[in-house]
């Protein structure tokens, strides 16, 4: 039994200006934003949802399949998956589309302006969900908009319980369609911008999200997590990095916690800390799938961090 993640498989282009863009977009001028910004620093990665939640089950010993539509520029990304033992079972190309590119500024306070091509993954839509029983636990995580109303449909139908993780994608969906994702996900999980979003479009209170799903939870950064679960509200604690070096990626190493923990029926306040410590491990290394450890550093860190070993 292994978990399906639904999302994009995608190049990122990260580049770092050594500033704050605060200090140069002008709140009063925002209609007429014309702000360019000189990178000294640009790196090109292996990323997307989809590849980086399976990238961080692997290192956490939990089988992973990333399923998503690639393009005809996908041969490196391609053996970089094989070489790591990642699953391309699910990976299909697209002849005469791009992979989707990710193009992402970051400056000194970790935010992020990110401009994205979809490239091959529009064509996300034409993959389906296996229904054979060979997949025990899903997440729908960014994709084609088509894409993201048909796996969630597939996984409803087929009986897997899933994540609902909607990302970057939200914007592509008015109220009643993110209300309709939530009614077939088991749990959701978003960051605070995107819990306000979801509140504003859906019209639905925090209390009111919660009690659709099993868990509602929301990231918040370096303040740590909060899950909504079965009427608790269950605080999880950030955890301090060996480095702030790149936030790319940090939530899809937290969302692999996450399925780490569901698939092995872990309690909310273990499953919540090992997603925590998931994320601070990625965001002391530049790119999103280029930190490593094995599962006995990670259990022996938890421990270290938390105070009582990973059953």
């Amino acid at each position: 039994m292994a978990a399906l993640i639904c999302g994009s498989l995608a190049y990122d282009t990260v580049m770092v200006y050594p500033g704050r863009f605060r200090d140069h977009i002008l709140p009063d001028k925002i209609h007429l934003l014309n702000v360019s910004f000189v990178v000294p620093t640009l790196r090109r990665n292996f990323g997307g949802c989809a590849g980086n939640i399976a990238y961080n089950l692997r290192l956490l010993g939990t089988g992973g399949h990333a399923m998503g539509t690639v393009g005809h520029d996908f041969g490196p990304y391609r053996e970089w998956m094989a070489r790591n033992g990642m699953s391309l079972r699910y990976v299909q190309e697209m002849p005469g589309e791009y992979t989707a590119q990710a193009y992402i500024t970051t400056d000194l306070d970790a935010n992020q302006l990110t401009a994205f091509h979809p490239g091959a993954m529009t064509h996300s839509w034409r993959l389906q969900v296996p229904a054979d029983g060979g997949i025990s636990i899903g997440v729908l995580a960014p994709d084609g908009r088509e894409g993201m109303i048909a796996h969630a449909e597939q996984f409803a139908r087929a009986g897997i319980r899933f994540i609902f993780d909607p990302g970057q994608a939200m914007t592509l969906f008015d109220g009643p369609e993110l209300s309709a994702f939530m009614e077939q996900a088991t749990w959701v999980t978003v960051n605070d911008y995107e819990a306000t979003l979801l509140q504003e479009r859906t019209g639905l209170s925090t209390a009111e999200l919660a009690a659709r799903v099993e868990a509602y939870v929301v990231t918040q950064g370096a303040a740590g997590s909060v899950v909504h679960a079965g009427g608790r509200r269950v605080e999880i604690p950030a955890v301090r990095a060996a480095a702030v070096v790149d936030p790319t990626g940090c939530g899809d190493a937290y969302r692999a916690g996450l399925v780490y923990g569901l698939a092995r029926g872990i309690d909310w306040e273990t499953t919540g800390r090992v997603a925590s410590l998931a994320g601070a491990i990625k965001i002391a290394t530049v790119g999103t799938q280029n930190h490593t450890f094995t599962l006995d550093e990670f259990e022996d860190r938890f421990n270290e961090t938390f105070g009582y070993r990973l059953d």
